[in-house]
């Protein structure tokens, strides 16, 4: 649920909001590609977080040495902090939609409120209550808007099962399975799920599934874009933000469509806003050698590091600045292919992972899946160092 959670932020809901203003129902079947992927992903780094006493970083350390898993840790704490500025910007906004009120004092407000969740003596289990609630805030508020629209159930059914590629449509692709097949959020499981276990440590023996809160990742996606496809495409309504997803409801269905769909804006950009921060903060502390789990007061603190930083861009810039966009990029481009090979070749090493190593099955769909992430990295690397005008 916490991985689901800060996937989807407000970049996947401008995302999908725009693949269904652009291109209808006819892309709804790279949702089941993306979520495929993610969900082999998510269940190995699950398993590898179950199957051992040290962290991933730890094992990663032990395999290749200690640059690898600085070099990962680093890479991770810098991607999020780059995009934390965007969650930031999406909460102020929501918010401020909502009240008619500047963003900035509910940029100030949140992430305070999200600094001090962190000094609740359990983080993780606030962290976890959190998220669940957030999660069903935004499946209502979609759900919601979903009958709303009244979309054509036969449409969307031919959207899944008849690939089909739009002109155009290529670069709403890549982003779209470069952010909802997320390699650095799979990674995340296998934190959290230590941290569960820390907490509760008959549960390494139990069943650990991360299947549901992937299937709601992609249920969440899928309806936002089912949404946009039955609202905003017969009027030819372009979307370049999830806000603008939100006032193109208003003049169909009133101000209370546009309210409930700025609620789900909120869950997506608080929900992101924490588990990022969490993200950046945990790794760049257990690659430091600080700690790995909530317990550490450093990795708390660089939790809060996270979060104060990209309010300060938010703030200053009122958005996430191109020139951090492109920094972002440049850093994921070459740390994310290393991060899902090394949770590949982890979930793959026997003497790790004892009888949850991968099975043949998995080995080839995640192979498969690796294929996917150096394809992405390989066209990123051509769009941003050569097609950018920032290079030029």
């Amino acid at each position: 649920m916490i991985t689901a959670a800060l996937v989807f932020g407000p970049s996947k809901l401008t995302i999908t909001s725009k693949l269904g203003a652009v291109y209808g129902y006819s892309l709804l079947w790279i949702v089941l590609v993306a979520i495929l992927f993610m969900a082999v992903f998510t269940s190995m780094s699950t398993r590898i977080g179950v199957a051992t006493n040290q962290s991933f970083l730890a094992s990663v350390k032990q395999k290749w040495g200690k640059g690898a898993s600085v070099a990962i840790g680093i890479g991770v704490f810098l991607v999020t902090t780059s995009f934390q500025a965007g969650n930031s910007v999406g909460v102020g906004i929501a918010a401020g939609e909502l009240n008619n009120t500047s963003p900035v004092p509910w940029i100030i407000f949140f992430n305070l409120v999200g600094i001090s969740l962190l000094f609740f003596r359990s983080f993780y289990s606030v962290l976890e209550r959190t998220m669940i609630i957030l999660i069903f805030v935004k499946l209502f508020s979609f759900v919601t808007t979903f009958f709303w629209a009244k979309p054509d159930v036969a449409k969307i059914v031919k959207g899944f099962t008849v690939p089909t590629l739009p002109e155009g449509s290529q670069g709403l692709i890549i982003a779209f399975v470069a952010s909802c097949f997320s390699i650095v959020g799979a990674l995340y499981q296998s934190y959290l799920i230590q941290e569960r276990i820390r907490l509760k440590p008959e549960l390494r023996t139990a069943k650990n599934d991360s299947t549901t809160g992937i299937i709601l990742l992609g249920c969440m996606c899928s309806i936002v874009i089912i949404c946009a496809a039955a609202i905003l495409n017969p009027k030819g309504i372009a979307v370049n933000s999830a806000t603008d997803m939100a006032k193109a409801l208003e003049p169909i269905f009133g101000s209370n469509a546009t309210t409930l769909f700025l609620v789900g804006l909120f869950g997506a950009a608080f929900s992101s806003l924490i588990g990022n921060a969490s993200v950046g903060g945990t790794l760049l502390g257990d690659a430091l050698g600080l700690g790995s789990n909530f317990s550490s007061k450093s990795v708390r603190y660089l939790v809060a590091l996270v979060m104060v930083i990209g309010a300060s861009i938010a703030i200053r810039f009122g958005k996430l600045p191109l020139e951090l966009i492109v920094f972002a990029q440049s850093v994921t481009i070459f740390v994310v292919p290393f991060i899902g090979t090394a949770l590949y070749m982890v979930g793959n090493d026997k003497k790790i992972m004892g009888d949850k190593v991968n099975s043949p099955l998995v080995k080839v769909v995640a192979g498969l899946g690796l294929i996917v992430i150096f394809s992405l990295a390989i066209i990123n690397t051509k769009e941003l160092f050569f097609n950018n005008p920032l290079f030029k």
